[in-house]
């Protein structure tokens, strides 16, 4: 009787039981790629979560960081939205009022990031546009701002005050821009005409 050759045997069954580690590489690739999925629908889900749904404690921080903003204690209310984010990274209202904290303190780069921050979460978000606009004006980048400003005029048909107000404070900025460029940039101070003391 003629042996088997090595063709016939590789086509026959292996008769042996799986080692676990066989059955671990043979779904290993199908189950990384289901977990890839779901992280990546997972992640574009919170992405879009609803303000209600962020997590209470992230609600509290920023409820202090408000007051704390309101009463003019700027490091504090940082530190409090700061928390708030700490708490949920998913609360754009946060980021939003990390933004406007860093524009008062003349931060008009780290506003602009926060802002940033803000959009990834909801890149339709109107009031992340427009105070990222008002930041680039503020820093003087008049094209990006007039970029952001279009993105709100397509997003909002109705009545929306932040895009009037980012278009009259691109229109200051570059009339301000265009006429110190007419002088010269030169910078004229008032003379105030001082009062004689009588003796």
């Amino acid at each position: 009787m003629l042996a088997p050759s090595p063709d016939t045997l590789s086509l026959q069954p292996d008769s042996r039981p799986e080692t676990l580690l066989e059955t671990i590489m043979r779904f290993t690739p199908a189950a990384l790629a289901l977990a890839v999925l779901l992280a990546t629908v997972s992640s574009a889900g919170n992405g879009q979560r609803p303000d209600s749904a962020i997590a209470p404690l992230s609600l509290e921080w920023q409820a202090r960081g408000d007051a704390l903003r309101a009463a003019g204690d700027l490091p504090q209310a940082n530190d409090a939205y700061e928390s708030a984010l700490a708490a949920d990274p998913r609360n754009r209202r946060a980021f939003i009022a990390l933004a406007e904290v860093a524009r008062k303190q003349g931060l008009q780069g780290k506003a602009i990031r926060f802002y940033g921050d803000a959009l990834i979460l909801d890149p339709a978000d109107i009031d992340a546009l427009g105070g990222q606009g008002q930041a680039m004006v503020e820093k003087g980048a008049l094209a990006q701002a007039n970029a952001n400003l279009a993105k709100m005029k397509s997003l909002c048909r109705g009545e929306c005050p932040a895009i009037a107000s980012l278009a009259n404070s691109i229109e200051t900025r570059s009339r301000q821009a265009q006429l110190g460029a007419n002088d010269g940039g030169a910078v004229t101070v008032p003379v105030v005409p001082q009062t004689e003391q009588k003796p």
